[in-house]
């Protein structure tokens, strides 16, 4: 056989080879789940249900999520609603009412103020440290409605600098206010971190009868997040369950804390990721969770496996066929679609650019060539999805915070029907 035609079958093998490389030709219409999701958004006789895209959320799959969360968090440990991401008034007191519950946790002062009206009987910690300013806007503005911010309302201290200026408040005002520490157990984002200032601030509630030391925060959530490196994760948990110990210790000596009331300060940690690790034995005595119960894409986290998804973007189909580049680099689209059959076909939906990616129909995806639009996002497939405009395309958000609020009412489905719209906060960071 002669060196030219050798080349040219091993040149010929080469392409078979790459050919047979190509993705497999996937995709399919919506299951019975997202089928009867999108029966119910149809048959729900509000227009903007189905021809807007709109929040759905499962009230069974929430309720489900809820029993779940339950049965994973420890008896002894109450739990601490994290509102920023249920944001929405009914939404949190179906939650308050199944979890038996009345914690809650708030991290801006628009929020603040509307639990404040809304929830008058609910015991509120800050998740993040305010501006003293907000601090005092809330005073200012707080309802006149029986919510008692003497009893029930805890402000987070990260600093003895900020310390100061919430005693500078205290006293302006002639009240006494709640602080709770925010301690650095490993994030390394914010918080007291060293024994040292710790105790300046401990020094400082100990000279003014107007702060209320009330207990510390230890958010932990890198226990779970960083490399699953052999012992990273082990060590970083018990670091962090070390540091919070040693910190609340330090806190109960300094202020001579009776032993009887020690345990009746608000030590709180976790957060969706880490709830589990806490049983009871260390120094915190409640934990918080929010965004399990309705199971964004990124809690997809081993612990809670047996959680289910329970929000989705709902759009509104507006055109579909052959998919096709800009004029001018329409042969880039040819050859790409050529290699990929599960490019071939583009949706474009009503709106966009969310942070969230498709569900269902299967098989459909962001194109990597044409980009992101807010307008009329496109999406491509193989066309097995069978999808005619006016069908509804279901996306799963990254997160529920700052995103249930992008749609207005939020749509809420149980047994295959529309039986709620729940007005979502106003959106803020």
């Amino acid at each position: 056989m002669n060196t030219r035609r050798r080349l040219w079958l091993a040149g010929a093998g080469a392409a078979l080879a790459g050919w047979a490389l190509r993705p497999g030709l996937s995709g399919a219409p919506h299951d019975g789940y997202f089928a009867a999701l999108a029966q119910a958004l149809r048959q729900s006789g509000r227009a903007t249900d189905a021809s807007t895209p709109v929040l759905v959320l499962d009230r069974d799959r929430l309720l489900a999520n809820v029993r779940q969360v339950q049965a994973l968090k420890a008896p002894a440990l109450p739990l601490r609603v994290v509102a920023k991401s249920l944001p929405a008034t009914a939404l949190l007191q179906l939650l308050a009412q199944q979890l038996q519950s009345q914690r809650q946790m708030v991290f801006n002062l628009p929020y603040l103020l509307l639990h404040a009206a809304q929830f008058p009987a609910f015991d509120l910690l800050l998740g993040k440290p305010l501006p003293v300013a907000a601090a005092a806007a809330f005073y200012v503005q707080r309802p006149a409605n029986g919510f008692d911010p003497g009893r029930q309302l805890q402000w987070l201290i990260d600093s003895p600098a900020r310390l100061a200026e919430y005693r500078q408040l205290a006293q302006g005002l002639g009240q006494r206010l709640r602080v709770n520490l925010e301690i650095d157990v490993g994030l390394h984002r914010g918080g007291f971190a060293s024994a040292a200032a710790l105790d300046e601030a401990l020094a400082l509630l100990r000279a003014e009868p107007l702060l209320e030391f009330t207990g510390m925060m230890g958010y932990d959530p890198h226990v779970t997040e960083i490399p699953d490196l052999p012992g990273a994760r082990a060590s970083a948990e018990a670091h962090a369950k070390a540091v919070y110990t040693q910190y609340r210790a330090q806190a109960v000596a300094a202020l001579g804390l009776p032993a009887a009331q020690a345990p009746g300060l608000c030590w709180n940690a976790a957060g969706s990721p880490t709830f589990q690790l806490h049983d009871g034995s260390g120094a915190a005595n409640e934990v918080s969770v929010g965004s399990a119960f309705v199971k964004p894409a990124e809690f997809d986290l081993p612990h809670l496996a047996a959680c289910q998804p329970a929000c989705f973007i709902a759009t509104p189909l507006l055109k579909s066929g052959a998919f096709m580049l800009p004029s001018g680099v329409q042969w880039l689209g040819q050859l790409l679609t050529a290699w990929d059959r599960n490019q071939r076909h583009g949706v474009f939906l009503y709106g966009g650019q969310w942070r969230a990616d498709p569900v269902s129909p299967a098989g459909l995806a962001t194109s990597g060539l044409y980009g992101l639009s807010p307008n009329q996002q496109v999406l491509v497939g193989s066309g097995r999805q069978q999808l005619q405009p006016g069908d509804t395309v279901f996306l799963r958000p990254h997160k529920s915070e700052a995103l249930l609020q992008q749609f207005g009412d939020i749509v809420v489905v149980a047994s295959g029907q529309v039986v709620a719209h729940w007005p979502a906060f106003p959106p803020m960071p």
